[in-house]
């Protein structure tokens, strides 16, 4: 199903969004820091929910995964980033030479990424293309809508893993063709599948079915930034 054929989602057939409490950062702390894979060039982590992939400019937001690492790699560089609630893979340059190759990599969409997420509702095909052009609302901010007009294209991928029919959820896989900033969480509610626990785009009820937003980076492919060997890594979700 291709959600640019079949959906009208201007920004005002949107669902209005639910407000989001004032939140206090408590990063999580064990484990400090989750590693799959560490060379003189880069490092592939498995980033905790509810950490931040990189400082934030309030002092109270310095703990990240870029700060943690940086402890042991003073010219660690993020080349990607992940949401504060979305945990996963994620591959860190603690070089320049790798920091520039693997920004190249990822701006020539040649890194190939896949995300897990539970959904709110029953999925009716076996997968579909979301086709939605995305932009910040900015008087909401950093909150996106889909925008017909000045939205920037942007591409999901998504297949079914399996149904819950108990609960009224699915289990998907999601390839983003694109990176836009909250993609696949606007996306999945865009076309009336919030992910559950996803407290910018989920209603209550479906933000309080979760203890935190079940969407999470499993596979990560790309090459590696001085030998160019492929590399795939893997690391299932916790829920």
């Amino acid at each position: 199903m291709s959600a640019k054929a079949t959906t009208d989602m201007s920004p005002s057939r949107l669902p209005a969004m639910p407000a989001v409490d004032s939140w206090r950062y408590n990063p999580p702390q064990s484990p400090w820091l989750d590693r799959l894979y560490e060379d003189d060039h880069i490092m592939v982590v498995n980033k905790p929910s509810e950490l931040l992939s990189v400082p934030g400019r309030d002092p109270a937001h310095y703990d990240s995964l870029l700060s943690r690492i940086r402890e042991q790699h003073a010219e660690a560089a993020v080349v990607h980033r992940l949401d504060l609630p979305t945990s996963g893979l994620m591959v860190v340059a603690l070089t320049l030479e790798a920091q520039r190759d693997l920004m190249r990599q990822f701006r020539e969409r040649q890194v190939a990424k896949r995300y897990v997420a539970v959904v709110a509702g029953m999925v009716e095909q076996h997968e579909g293309l979301i086709d939605l052009p995305l932009i910040c609302d900015w008087p909401n901010r950093p909150r996106q809508i889909v925008d017909w007009q000045i939205g920037k294209p942007s591409q999901t991928r998504w297949t079914l893993i399996s149904k819950d029919t108990a609960n009224q959820t699915c289990r998907l896989s999601l390839e983003p063709i694109t990176g836009r900033s909250h993609q696949l969480r606007v996306h999945l509610a865009s076309i009336g599948h919030p992910i559950l626990g996803d407290r910018f785009y989920a209603t209550p009820e479906q933000q309080a079915r979760a203890p935190r937003l079940l969407l999470h980076a499993n596979a990560l492919s790309f090459s590696h930034p001085i030998s160019q060997q492929a590399l795939s890594f893997e690391q299932a979700p916790t829920f």
